[in-house]
């Protein structure tokens, strides 16, 4: 107890005394192992505390006389969580290979859990993963998480089929935005937490910062003593090397998981008691249909049986299980049964929702459903009206993107959709402007031909007042253009929240307080002025008193003057007005937009003039040379449309337009 007490008291004391202290790594591991020990007695005592206040207060429980509390020793339930970039994918990957999950001579590609195409193309996980592997008899469920702000409803989500979370820290950034968000929902739901210090082997690695770092962050989400007291792990998720100490890693990840099975606690289940899972994931097979995915938290689920869907709202229906998978390596395994505290996939019920509690027939009741933060942003998406209507793409009615739009909300619980003001126009809303893109590609990925507004924040009216959404941001900048950034940040409203060294040499993190609305456009004016050496990261902080008016472009668009086919003779004139998006040769029509104009307000120009063809001129024609024209992504075109400006996406093109119903204020 004494030894206890003082543990606590260092912790306490905050990261200046735990530096006079040994780092956590070099402590005795009879110490860690009766640390992982305590913290799981107390996450348990917690956890039953909450149970027989719920029973207390009338919630439902299951039948009374039969349940057992109970835990299962041979399942460990963790998701992996962290900051975008910061390597879990990656540590996952060597997490399996490790494991023997597959053969030696097996081919196995790099980031295998990011199995979507726009996922491998963009680097980053978008879509929440189930895997599972093996160690010394005791099976641990591995849920892959996404690491960006946008996709933070997927963290959200799956946070409930776990025990614990692995918190993945990159051993030079150190928490950052994201490494925050997701550290929060884990504490709130009492889970243990196990640091791994990730990318140990970088030159410029710092290990005891970021530990002291990530306990400060602990401190301010006001962790319990318990959750304070975390397992660091230091690992190289790409060499597959992990150990309790940054200067001496062992050969593989077996300390890493053996802190698993030592630090994570058991799943708590009441074995004898009534069915209840919660369905914290869905997807879709050709086959099958509809697949729902859950932790059992009770009873014993069997193919064939019938069973009661739950909604939040009190409203049941019977349905039957046709098929029942477990996760098994890296695959899905079908099984007969599934026993309470373990991670599973069931089929047959085609109409089920994240959320709905799969129930006992007859003494079945709902779980608590899932709760996601609102949407902070919104974008109007309407059917396309160009006159090139048609031409690219399969899907181009109002019926068509509606039955779309809302089957995105059987899986994307953080989004929402609402009916535009017109028949053919839907309000979507969603985390922030990435989190809508990957929408929009999908979308057009699949056939759908459509048009989308510019990005608006939603803000709320509290006793009168009109809030905003606000954001953390931080950037990563050299020092050389730390000026530039700072003054841009400036006019978009931004408070500066604190400034300090990071990591390599000359290289500057801020962090700023600033409204939604001045992080559209941002991310390209930053790498501009920087000359494409800062990082931006974001995630949403809270709702504040609104900022004033902000000016988000200066500079204007230069709009086709007609229908036609864009000619070099006419080019060579309009790129002295500013910078050309269009290339010889390609169709256009009215009131696209075809260049950035270099002054303010719009200019409307002829790039479809043909050269006269007449008898006149003898001598040979003076060359010259076109500026390449400038290629925008979704993603930029997004950012840089304005209030009366509109993105029409089809499958094979994407273009950008004024919107013909509101009033050109500039032309």
């Amino acid at each position: 107890m004494q030894m206890h007490a003082a543990t606590t008291a260092a912790l306490r004391a905050g990261p200046s005394a735990r530096r006079l202290a040994p780092p956590p790594a070099a402590r005795p591991s009879s110490l860690s192992a009766a640390r992982c020990r305590r913290r799981a007695r107390s996450l348990r005592a917690s956890a039953s505390l909450e149970q027989e206040v719920k029973e207390r207060a009338g919630s439902p429980s299951p039948a009374a006389g039969k349940s057992s509390q109970a835990t299962r020793r041979d399942v460990r339930n963790i998701a992996i969580v962290a900051h975008v970039d910061h390597g879990k994918t990656t540590l996952v990957d060597s997490m399996l290979r490790q494991a023997k999950v597959f053969r030696d001579n097996q081919v196995v590609q790099e980031r295998i859990m990011d199995s979507n195409d726009l996922e491998r193309e963009r680097g980053i996980t978008i879509l929440s993963k189930n895997t599972s592997i093996t160690y010394k008899g005791t099976k641990i469920n591995i849920i892959d998480t996404p690491g960006h702000s946008d996709f933070g409803g997927e963290v959200e989500r799956v946070l409930n089929m776990v025990e614990g979370v692995l918190l993945v820290v990159d051993s030079v950034e150190g928490p950052m935005p994201q490494t925050r968000f997701v550290l929060k929902k884990a504490l709130e739901f009492g889970h243990a937490v196990v640091v791994v210090v990730n990318k140990i082997d970088r030159p410029t690695a710092r290990p005891e910062f970021v530990v002291n770092s990530t306990f400060e962050l602990f401190i301010e989400l006001n962790a319990t003593d318990e959750q304070c007291d975390f397992q660091t792990v230091y690992a190289s998720g790409i060499k597959g090397k992990a150990g309790l100490n940054p200067e001496n890693l062992a050969d593989d990840l077996g300390p890493l998981f053996e802190t698993i099975l030592r630090c994570i606690p058991e799943p708590r289940i009441e074995k004898d008691g009534a069915l209840q899972l919660l369905v914290s994931n869905t997807e879709y097979d050709e086959h099958k249909g509809r697949i729902a995915i859950g932790r059992l938290h009770a009873g014993e689920l069997q193919r064939g049986m019938e069973v009661k869907i739950c909604t939040p709202d009190d409203a049941c229906r019977i349905s039957k299980i046709s098929e029942l998978f477990v996760y098994q390596n890296f695959s899905r395994v079908p099984v007969e049964t599934v026993h309470a505290g373990d991670i599973c996939a069931v089929c047959g019920i085609n109409d089920i929702m994240i959320g709905e509690t799969i129930a006992d027939k007859v003494s079945g009741t709902p779980l608590p459903t899932i709760k996601i933060e609102e949407p902070t942003v919104r974008m109007s998406f309407s059917i396309n009206t160009s006159p090139f209507v048609g031409k690219e793409g399969k899907y181009v009615t109002s019926r068509n993107l509606r039955d779309r739009l809302y089957r995105e909300l059987e899986r994307n619980l953080a989004m929402k959709v609402e009916d535009g003001e017109t028949a053919d126009t839907f309000l979507v809303s969603g985390r922030g402007t990435l989190h809508l893109t990957i929408l929009i590609e999908n979308m057009r990925r699949e056939g759908f031909e459509f048009m989308i507004g510019p990005p608006k924040v939603i803000n709320k009216t509290v006793d009168g007042k009109t809030l905003e959404p606000y954001e953390i941001a931080a950037v990563e900048v050299p020092e050389e253009y730390m000026g530039s950034v700072v003054e841009l940040l400036g006019k978009r409203r931004g408070q500066m929240a604190d400034m300090q060294p990071s990591g390599p040499e000359g290289t500057t993190l801020l962090k700023y307080k600033i409204p939604t609305r001045g992080l559209i456009g941002l991310r390209n004016a930053v790498l501009t002025a920087s000359r494409g050496t800062a990082l931006l990261n974001t995630i949403f902080d809270s709702y504040g008193p609104w900022a004033g008016d902000l000016s988000s472009r200066d500079q204007g668009s230069l709009v086709a003057f007609e229908d036609g086919s864009t000619t070099s003779y006419a080019l060579i004139n309009a790129q002295e007005r500013g910078i050309l998006f269009v290339s010889p040769g390609q169709d256009v029509y009215k009131g696209q937009i075809v260049g950035i104009h270099q002054r303010p307000g719009d200019l409307a120009i002829n790039v479809c003039k043909k050269k006269a063809a007449t008898n006149v001129r003898s001598n040979k024609e003076t060359t010259v040379v076109l500026d390449e024209a400038l290629s925008y992504s979704l993603d930029d075109c997004i950012e840089f449309i304005q209030e009366d400006e509109l993105v029409e996406v089809t499958p094979a093109s994407i273009r950008m337009c004024k919107n013909p119903k509101i009033s050109k204020k500039n032309r």
